[in-house]
């Protein structure tokens, strides 16, 4: 597979009237000297033109330099800043432009002298006063003038021309009520789509092409690569999204070209489908469209975060075939893979490999090459890396500190956050909110409260504000040990610092509410919630569904799996294994048994954990045969029972006074590979002592 092909011409098709668009562009020179250094500013913001566009331009300056000894607009904005700078002001109520009833001699004068300006060079100025957001009201005042005189024509490439301004310069509701001004039309609409695409308001900009296609209008290449874009850069990508994109685009016969393909591919990627970014790219190559560095970057870092090192390995050896060099990013993108995956010595030799071929190391393939050591359990190698670190000039920052941290950590040992914190002292790093945000987290996961508390004053006397991370953790951690009258005043101090809760926030609540039982607590809870307009999500509802089946309050429990599929939310199976365990506690087989068939018909597979609460349940039961039966159901449907369902039977059979059948089952568990563990072997011995008891009596 050849990575990189030479780009076809692409297929673009360029409106008779043109707004800037971002992968073809033409440009009409200022006409006027007023207008051409804010002119040059706003030429010089759009990169990427080729040779042929460059020439295209070469040749309209030397049109430009000709017509400008012929029109001079100075007059004219003079006349309109005549009474100091003009403010952008658009009323929503009264959109029309005023009819020329009555003119001064000077407006009359001006209008007669502009009749014979051909439309291009109006456009031309426009785009020029366009260039400068403090020129934006002037440039309204110009085309409200021209409208009022009807001295040009194609007045939707006007008003597309001052979207498109607005849209830059963040003022998207003036765009808006611009829009009202016109009929909306192909122009006008782009406009507005990318308008609402470069300010990351990604629902109206689908909207808008959804209701560009109910007028009959197809949408361009441009719309789509700018909203794609816009998904990108805000993490909001989804395959799922993007494959409904991608279909639209091909029920509408539109050709890719370079720009869209590579948007696309890239989208795919961040969105965590390699397969589809790697279907995408060979089908792109085959056409001869050749695929940027950046986006096989994507793809790599994509395949490595998905475990998958071989094929993205083979993609960074086929970039570097191709006669490109590997940058930092990319050596990283591999690095990542290794990190994840665990060989070490892989990592080891791409930083090895990094250096030989000149490319430097930065920030981030550090903390990659310190989180491998540190899964390693090499503590030492992760501190020589800190060092090598400050030979190298790379000064380690709060970052690296924090993924150091993170892994001691995970492997339990949080003593260490104090020796970590003593090095990043002694070189001088300060630590940021996210680094704060890893110690609290490490505190509260070992019930060390006192020092999570003194951390987080510290991080507010260095004022570094909570974010809702900071808050989520604490509150977390004060109700999981236990210290819900803390957490609650963790979660109200939260709302007065400023800082939302978010969903997370409050599914940490309402389960510290379900645990102490107070129902009309969490009820108002929940409304408030959907008043702040947070809407309720699975986990919530499974939330829910735990807290109300733990109580046995299990009518609330299937009311609330009701009202999650009314508002379109598909239960999950955690959601179920919670119900089903509730069920089985307090030994309701029959009730057990029916949310697991629910959940069968809702298409859900069963778990190993909901087969094991199904055992459970029949044990409680004392209905030893249907345990058994699961037993089999599990064999027959290719899940594996572990420990947990062995242990489960076990108690089953003693609960029915069967201890002759026990020593069987736990040989049975030993040949499936089930390590035994000390619940298992108790109820072992428990058996064993019970018939020896029985055959001394006889």
């Amino acid at each position: 597979m050849l990575l990189m092909q030479p780009p076809l011409v692409s297929s673009r098709f360029h409106s008779l009237y043109y707004i800037p668009r971002h992968h073809h562009r033409f440009f009409h020179r200022p006409i006027s000297a007023f207008s051409a250094t804010a002119s040059s500013s706003y030429f010089s913001s759009w990169n990427g033109l080729d040779a042929s566009e460059k020439e295209e331009e070469e040749e309209e300056e030397e049109l430009s330099t000709l017509v400008r000894r012929r029109y001079d607009f100075s007059p004219l904005l003079k006349f309109l800043s005549r009474f100091g700078p003009v403010e952008l002001v658009l009323d929503s109520v009264n959109l029309e432009p005023l009819p020329a009833v009555s003119l001064d001699p000077v407006e009359f004068e001006l209008a007669e002298s502009y009749k014979a300006v051909p439309a291009p060079y109006w456009h031309s100025l426009l785009k020029s006063l366009c260039s400068s957001r403090s020129s934006l009201g002037l440039a309204y005042a110009v085309v409200s003038w021209l409208e009022r005189h009807n001295l040009c024509f194609s007045y939707e490439l006007l008003y597309s021309i001052l979207i498109h301004a607005l849209g830059r310069s963040e003022k998207l509701y003036e765009a808006f009520l611009l829009s009202q001004k016109q009929t909306l039309t192909p122009l006008t609409y782009n406009a507005l789509i990318g308008a609402c695409a470069r300010n990351n308001d990604i629902d109206k900009a689908l909207n808008l092409i959804s209701r560009m296609r109910q007028d009959g209008y197809q949408s361009d290449f441009v719309n789509y690569s700018l909203v794609i874009q816009a998904l990108t850069r805000s993490n909001k990508i989804d395959s799922a999204l993007l494959q409904s994109l991608y279909r639209e685009i091909k029920h509408d016969k539109l050709e890719l070209d370079v720009q869209l393909v590579n948007d696309l591919i890239m989208g795919f990627a961040k969105s965590g489908d390699p397969s589809r970014a790697l279907q995408l790219l060979g089908m792109a190559q085959s056409t001869g469209l050749s695929a940027k560095t950046a986006t096989l970057v994507s793809i790599i870092s994509a395949l490595a975060n998905s475990g998958r090192t071989l094929e993205a390995e083979a993609l960074f050896e086929e970039l570097r075939q191709s006669g490109i060099k590997p940058r930092t990013k990319a050596y990283n993108a591999l690095l990542r893979g290794y990190v994840k995956t665990g060989p070490l010595r892989d990592a080891e030799s791409m930083v090895s490999e990094m250096e030989k071929s000149g490319v430097s190391p930065d920030e981030h393939t550090y903390s990659l090459l310190i989180d491998a050591y540190v899964n390693a359990g090499r503590w030492e190698s992760a501190r020589i890396v800190l060092q090598e670190m400050e030979a190298g000039d790379v000064q380690p920052n709060s970052f690296v500190f924090s993924r150091l941290l993170a892994g001691y950590r995970d492997r339990g040992e949080w003593q260490k956050t104090f020796q970590v914190l003593k090095e990043m002292k002694s070189i001088g790093v300060k630590p940021d909110r996210q680094f704060y945000n890893v110690v609290i987290d490490t505190f509260g996961k070992f019930n060390c409260l006192d020092h999570a508390m003194s951390t987080f004053d510290r991080m507010l006397s260095e004022g570094i504000e909570p974010d809702r991370v900071t808050w989520n953790t604490l509150i977390d951690c004060h109700c999981k040990h236990g210290r819900h009258i803390v957490a609650q005043e963790m979660f109200e101090s939260m709302e007065k610092r400023g800082c939302l809760p978010c969903a997370t926030t409050y599914n940490i609540m309402i389960n510290s509410y379900g645990d102490q039982e107070r129902w009309d607590d969490m009820k108002r809870l929940l409304g408030k919630m959907k008043s702040q307009g947070v809407l309720p999500n699975v986990v919530t509802h499974t939330t829910l569904v735990d807290v109300y089946g733990k109580s046995g309050r299990f009518n609330d429990a299937i009311d609330c799996l009701e009202e999650m599929k009314s508002v379109g939310l598909k239960p999950s199976s955690t959601m179920y294994n919670a119900l089903i365990n509730a069920y089985a506690q307090r030994g309701l087989s029959e009730q057990a048994v029916n949310a697991f068939r629910v959940m069968t018909s809702d298409g859900l597979k069963p778990s190993l954990l909901a087969l094991n609460s199904l055992i459970n349940a029949f044990g409680e039961d004392r209905r030893d045969a249907e345990a058994f039966a699961v037993l089999q159901y599990m064999k027959e449907n290719g899940v594996n029972p572990d420990v947990v369902t062995y242990t489960t039977l076990m108690k089953a059979l003693i609960r029915v006074d069967k201890f002759q059948q026990v020593p069987g089952v736990y040989e049975e568990m030993i040949m499936s590979g089930c390590k035994p563990d000390r619940k298992a072997r108790s109820m072992l011995r428990s058996a064993l002592r019970y018939m020896k008891q029985t055959l001394r009596a006889s």
